[in-house]
């Protein structure tokens, strides 16, 4: 007796140095690449902050990362659901390299072992952190009860819907993990029982796709899935490739993340009093340009923007605009109206890589500084524009950047 109690005193130790430990720092887990895999593999949500010594930023972030690991790890204690790591960049190059790292610090996140580019962008405060990993971890999917319910759901950019025999089901437990990586990018319902029983296969589950019904695809309008419903890969790239839109949405939000994906803009400046040209460049975009992957094709609201468009000598009441930002110089598409007759947009970005728009943006600058003796050069707007979406790119008053060059087109 004497024994056990021994035992389970020293437990008791145990677990209170445990939460000690928790509520004290000392939180996070130091990751290297022996055993990145090991933690990336057994954890829902892993953060890792890419971090360099020397670097005051890092410094600056380091208190405040380790004091949310503690909270976070309070609020979800179970093995499995999340932690938070640090990378020492200087004794890990290899890993850094692997995640791509340019700027210190970097906050990556990885999904249900599923690495990508993606970063954490949001406040670097103790409440940020805490709320966002709270939003990774809720349930992604929503139930319907009824078949009204359904049809009057919101299909927005694009919507998956899951008909289940049960909850409790591998094939499920599947999709609830891709709709946890996928949450951002598209919606997803879910219906069990008899609700479903008409609505698919007898005996069996099945996942269907609605896509916007603006956009002119019938491919993307309404498509079942015909893969192996247990399989993370092929579900994840099947969704991926329906969610993700072809024409998004640029704000300050997201604009550091779309410029580090390193593909000049198609921007659409457009009026949020008059949403009719969005859909006009959307068709345009899927019926001419389905698979132009050299570029981001993105809607800007003109207000929100409107510096750009004041420096290419527009206003909003030149609204709609579309312009390339190629991140050193800015090219007007001559006419919005333009974009309906066939391959003259397709023209416009084959013209940024062949050069063509930057040699004529060259000579017309030649004709401006011609001009200058009889025109108040004040009068005359810009001919050649700089990029401005260079400016949203990762700030250097919120990173050390390193290895942050780039070469002209």
């Amino acid at each position: 007796m004497k024994v056990a109690g021994s035992l389970e005193i020293l437990t008791l130790l145990a677990v209170a140095v445990h939460q000690l430990s928790l509520v004290t720092g000392n939180s996070t887990v130091v990751v290297t690449y022996e055993n990145v895999n090991e933690f990336i593999d057994s954890n829902e949500l892993v953060l890792l902050s890419f971090y360099a010594e020397w670097c005051r930023f890092s410094k600056i972030l380091e208190p405040i990362f380790e004091e949310a690991a503690a909270k976070i790890h309070q609020k979800f204690p179970e093995p499995g659901r999340v932690i938070l790591g640090k990378v020492n960049c200087d004794k890990e190059e290899i890993l850094a390299d692997q995640f791509r790292i340019i700027k210190y610090p970097t906050i990556k996140i990885v999904r249900n072992g599923l690495i990508s580019n993606q970063e954490y962008r949001g406040q670097r405060s103790l409440e940020a952190f805490v709320q966002f990993v709270e939003k990774e971890l809720s349930d992604p999917i929503k139930e319907f009860h009824t078949i009204d319910e359904l049809k009057s759901a919101d299909v927005g950019n694009g919507m998956v819907i899951g008909y289940f025999i049960s909850k409790d089901h591998v094939e499920y437990d599947t999709y609830r993990r891709v709709a946890s990586l996928m949450r951002n990018d598209c919606r997803f319902l879910v219906g069990f029982g008899d609700l479903t029983k008409e609505l698919r296969p007898p005996g069996k589950n099945t996942l269907i796709f609605r896509g916007d019904p603006s956009i002119p695809n019938p491919k993307h309008a309404y498509n079942e899935y015909q893969g192996n419903m247990t399989s993370f890969a092929s579900l994840t790239a099947w969704i991926e490739k329906r969610c993700v839109p072809l024409v998004r949405e640029i704000t300050f939000d997201n604009a550091e993340e779309l410029s580090e994906e390193g593909l000049p803009l198609v921007l659409l400046f457009y009026n949020k009093y008059d949403l009719d040209p969005i859909q006009e460049f959307k068709k345009a975009i899927h019926r001419q340009l389905e698979n132009e992957t050299r570029v981001n094709f993105l809607i800007a609201e003109g207000e929100l923007f409107k510096h750009p468009l004041y420096h290419m000598g527009k206003s909003l009441d030149d609204l709609p605009v579309i312009a390339i930002d190629s991140f050193i110089h800015m090219y007007l598409f001559p006419r919005f109206e333009d974009i309906h007759q066939p391959d003259v947009l397709k023209k416009f970005i084959d013209d940024l890589f062949n050069g063509s728009l930057h040699f004529n943006f060259h000579l017309a600058l030649e004709d401006d500084e011609k001009s200058e003796s009889t025109i108040d050069p004040v009068q005359l707007p810009p001919v050649v524009h700089e990029s401005k979406f260079k400016e949203l790119r990762p700030s250097k008053h919120r990173y050390t950047l390193i290895n942050n060059t780039r070469d002209e087109l």
